[in-house]
């Protein structure tokens, strides 16, 4: 079995160029999300959720070079969260039109939480799609969105994101 290794750690000095927000502007929605690396050195997330112009979403992706994954079996992620629930998100292939999902809640605190391949669900537009839990073999995007069906403020710290 592979070594664990880590995807992304967050420090003042990190390139977060290949991170990038996707809000449900895309859809016409009105949600705001921004991602930069905060005086801690942290990863923050941070950004309003709206339902008007039926928006609900914000995001945030990093896409990279293909990574095989299939000797690997969870994504490990040390976080600090506002209490509110966000979908962790991952894709084989960079052009999937779905991506597999798991949601994870905060609790306000630094927080060290597992999400196992095997639990995540492929999923489009919030619809689960008759296929097979993520088969774990690569990766190619890492994402956090946020769409609860609330309007609602959101902010998220990430200090690391390793796969064991």
């Amino acid at each position: 079995m592979s070594e664990p290794f880590v995807l992304f750690n967050f420090s003042k000095e990190c390139n977060i160029q290949n991170w990038s927000v996707v809000n449900d502007g895309v859809m016409g929605g009105l949600s705001k999300g921004n991602f930069s690396v905060n005086d801690k050195g942290d990863g923050f997330f941070t950004g309003n959720v709206s339902l008007e112009n039926n928006g609900g979403f914000s995001s945030v992706r990093c896409n990279f070079e293909s990574k095989l994954v299939h000797s690997l079996k969870k994504i490990t992620l040390r976080l600090k969260g506002d209490g509110k629930q966000y979908q962790i998100r991952v894709k084989t292939r960079i052009s999937d039109y779905y991506s597999y999902i798991a949601y994870i809640k905060t609790n306000g605190e630094w927080q060290t939480l597992e999400v196992l391949f095997s639990e995540m669900i492929p999923s489009f537009r919030g619809n689960k799609l008759d296929l097979p839990n993520y088969p774990g073999e690569y990766m190619e995007q890492f994402a956090i969105l946020i769409g609860n069906k609330k309007n609602e403020d959101f902010e998220l710290s990430l200090d690391q994101i390793e796969l064991e």
